[in-house]
């Protein structure tokens, strides 16, 4: 019997859009056979012939991914960022849905050295409809005018991001100081300005919160409906202790000093205030449990009113707290606690009318959108199945929300529409399989669209929302030569736990010229949590898409299992990843190589596995716990001790006390539990690493050098944290140490 066969309906979905999109539509998705074999040059091959140089080159291969999207205030124009030949340095372009033309409008990445890999323009905004545009790059703020002459403005000031017109389009605010780094909590300031949008002078902004200690910090802000007022955001860390990663690099003794919280350590206090533009008055509205997190806040459209939505460290209290600006009074809109909550998934948004709150929430069991008008008042659902919503937009003036979610199938994400009332959901991407990141238009007429699936690279879309299904490609990014090459065949299988049953979901890179008579060697991963999405790469920023396409041309199978604690498949089936690092997760990862062997796909003596951070802790605790299920594992700056992880991991590890510890740490910690590994392991680790600490990996390779177990370390000299993507030659080495282990220890043994 064929393998075919296998893939009945509910077991199978295929990605099915080809890569030649037409530029006028999105074309329908088709169904097609599978495994099946493509013709390249009149025989069938496994995949692309490209080398790991050929592959990722300064000059990608794939392009430029458009990114940035903002719309125009009349509707009419979006602006995006991208480079058209594929180098890294991004420009800002326009589209014009009146006459369905795009144009460059700066040409500052010219003069840029490919080898430099500069990102470019990181955000650009429209200051009016005549192509008034203001933009940053390399933090500072600059002015492209009409004519297309640029300025550099408010030099005295580094680091300028966040970038908001005022409603009226009179005013502009901006964040400028040192750059805050969402990863490790480096933040060295942030103040809040705002300039008149007609002043042409240099250091004409106005400064209107944000205070001189480095520590204390805006992140964010937005504006009122009326211009007058400003919500912010502000951070403190003056509490959180401040740690020093010394290394060597460039021939001396390096310090990465940062500031950095352990579990149990005090970590940001983080505050929502409103400022008063007009008197530069400044109110602070205090929450019962100041050091909790913040998801969420926003004024209400009248300005009167403020909601701020939080947690606990652990998540498991989901609060919402709505103020009177002018007093400062409290009261408790929305609470609900789940003891054993891993996903802080919920977001907030004012209702039409302010009206009440529009809140996506799990308290179902999963992530659905609901209306609740009054404080205390029963929420009505909106939205209700067994699927996700991953993130909406209220259209105040059409009452209508607009969201995105995973109805069609757990690795999609597509973009819907229901009335606010309730009613019938219409789905407005079509019905071509993928993922759509949308940013709606001011009138909610157009969307301008990220959108990319299994076999295309992102490109930009437009979608008229008044003729949903349609979408008109504004960008082309991957080079001419992606054309000509013949890809993985990637579908999506569906298997129980073999330990308790629960369905699971995983991503399966076949050989285009794929066997069915022949048993392959598999690499299960990129290990990690959110890791199974119909989109190019299978992830969004995820480098290694070209690396799993060149092991599947040198004949191997690449699985990607969504594991307990992902989102999209509900709060149970998460929830059961509950103080289970190195438990449950890795137990999902056998039952997927379990089905590929039961299946023949799979040679059961030729797996190998690969992680990076946490996909590192599964590596190695899958190598420790499972002797001989692996012929071998890579991990990437493995999180070993999860004493030294973010307090926010206390969502599924729980926090460092109580009659369980220190063993329930050290049960989820691979450095305690390294002892049974027997396997060849391969550790890739960068030197300055703030996330996970590199002093962890030498402490694990102590540990095992003292057992007399073998092992293979690659040191990156002064990499971060994502070594995969630090610089292109970095990537180029550690991928190639990567295909050399796998090769000798998987694919050719014996």
């Amino acid at each position: 019997m064929g393998k075919a066969s296998l893939f009945r309906p509910g077991l199978f979905r295929s990605a099915g859009v080809m890569a030649a999109l037409l530029l006028s539509t999105m074309a329908a998705a088709q169904d097609r056979p599978w495994p099946h074999a493509p013709v390249h040059g009149g025989a069938a091959v496994a995949g692309t012939t490209l080398s790991i140089d050929a592959l990722y080159q300064y000059q990608s291969l794939i392009g430029t991914t458009p990114e940035g999207y903002s719309w125009t205030r009349d509707g009419g124009t979006v602006l995006f960022l991208w480079n058209d030949a594929g180098f890294s340095f991004r420009d800002i372009w326009a589209y014009s849905v009146r006459t369905g033309k795009k144009t460059r409008l700066t040409f500052l990445g010219r003069d840029s050295k490919p080898e430099a890999e500069q990102k470019g323009v990181a955000q650009a905004i429209a200051l009016d409809g005549k192509g008034r545009i203001a933009f940053t790059v390399g933090g500072q703020l600059h002015i492209r005018a009409a004519d297309g002459t640029i300025t550099k403005v408010e030099t005295d000031k580094q680091a300028i991001r966040k970038l908001a017109l005022s409603p009226d389009g009179t005013r502009l605010a901006f964040i400028s100081g040192n750059p805050v780094d969402a990863r490790n909590r480096v933040t060295l300031g942030g103040v809040l300005w705002v300039r008149d949008v007609a002043t042409n002078g240099d250091s004409a902004a106005r400064r209107v919160a944000g205070a001189d200690d480095p520590k204390v910090y805006i992140n964010d802000f937005q504006w009122s409906d009326d211009g007058r007022t400003i919500a912010f955001q502000q951070g403190d860390d003056r509490a959180m202790p401040e740690r020093d990663i010394y290394y060597y690099a460039k021939g001396a003794l390096q310090n990465n000093r940062v500031i950095r919280a352990f579990p149990g350590d005090e970590t940001t206090k983080a505050t929502v205030g409103v400022v008063t533009l007009a008197t530069g008055e400044t109110r602070f509205f205090e929450r019962p449990e100041a050091k909790d997190h913040i998801w969420d806040y926003g004024l209400s459209g009248d300005g009167r009113r403020l909601f701020v939505s939080g947690s606990d460290m652990e998540a498991k209290a989901h609060t919402i707290y709505v103020y009177d600006v002018a007093t400062g009074a409290r009261e408790t809109f929305y609470q609900l606690r789940e003891p054993k909550h891993l996903r802080p998934d919920w977001k907030v948004a004012w209702a039409p009318g302010d009206d009440g709150l529009i809140i996506l929430t799990d308290r179902d069991g999963w992530l659905h959108l609901y209306h609740q008008r009054a404080a205390g008042a029963a929420p009505r659902q909106i939205t209700s199945g067994q699927w996700e919503v991953e993130s909406f937009t209220v259209d105040r003036k059409g009452r209508q929300l607009y969201f995105t979610a995973n109805e069609a199938y757990i690795p999609e994400r597509q973009i819907y529409r229901v009335p606010v009332a309730g009613g019938a959901i219409k789905r407005i991407s079509g019905a071509a399989p993928g993922t759509h990141e949308p940013v709606y238009s001011p009138d909610f007429r157009h969307i301008a669209d990220w959108y990319s699936n299994d076999d295309t690279p992102p490109e930009l879309y437009l979608i008229d929302t008044a003729k949903p299904g349609r979408a008109v490609q504004v960008t082309r990014s991957p080079q001419p030569a992606f054309y000509d090459q013949t890809w993985a065949n990637i579908g999506y299988v569906e298997f129980p736990s073999h330990v308790d049953g629960v369905p699971l979901i995983a991503r399966l890179s076949l050989p285009a010229n794929y066997d069915p008579a022949k048993r392959y060697p598999v690499i299960v991963g990129s290990v990690y949590s959110d890791a199974v999405r119909n989109q190019w790469g299978g992830r969004r920023a995820h480098p290694t898409w070209g690396l799993d396409q060149y092991f599947v041309a040198r004949g191997y199978i690449v699985l990607n299992v969504n594991i307990r604690g992902s989102w999209g498949q509900g709060r149970d089936h998460n929830q059961t990843q509950y103080h289970s690092y190195g438990e449950t997760d890795i137990n999902d990862l056998e039952s997927g190589v379990r089905f590929l062997v039961e299946k023949g796909y799979a040679d059961p003596r030729r797996v190998g596995l690969w992680g990076s951070s946490y996909g590192g802790l599964m590596t190695i605790m899958s190598l420790a716990k499972k002797p001989g299920v692996y012929a071998a594992g890579i991990a990437g700056a493995p999180a070993t001790n999860v004493w030294h992880a973010y307090p926010s991991q206390m969502w599924i590890m729980g926090p460092p006390d109580g009659p369980d510890m220190p063993g329930r740490y050290e049960a989820q910690s691979a450095l305690y539990q390294a002892q049974g590994i027997r396997d060849p392991l391969m550790i890739i680790h960068g030197t300055r690493d703030p996330v996970v600490l590199y002093s962890d990996t030498i402490a694990l390779a102590e540990g095992m050098i003292g057992r007399e177990q073998m092992f293979e370390l690659v040191t990156l000299p002064g990499a971060n944290h994502a070594w995969a993507s630090d610089t292109l030659p970095q990537a180029r080495f550690a991928f190639k140490k990567m295909v050399d282990f796998f090769d000798r220890n998987v694919r050719d043994r014996k």
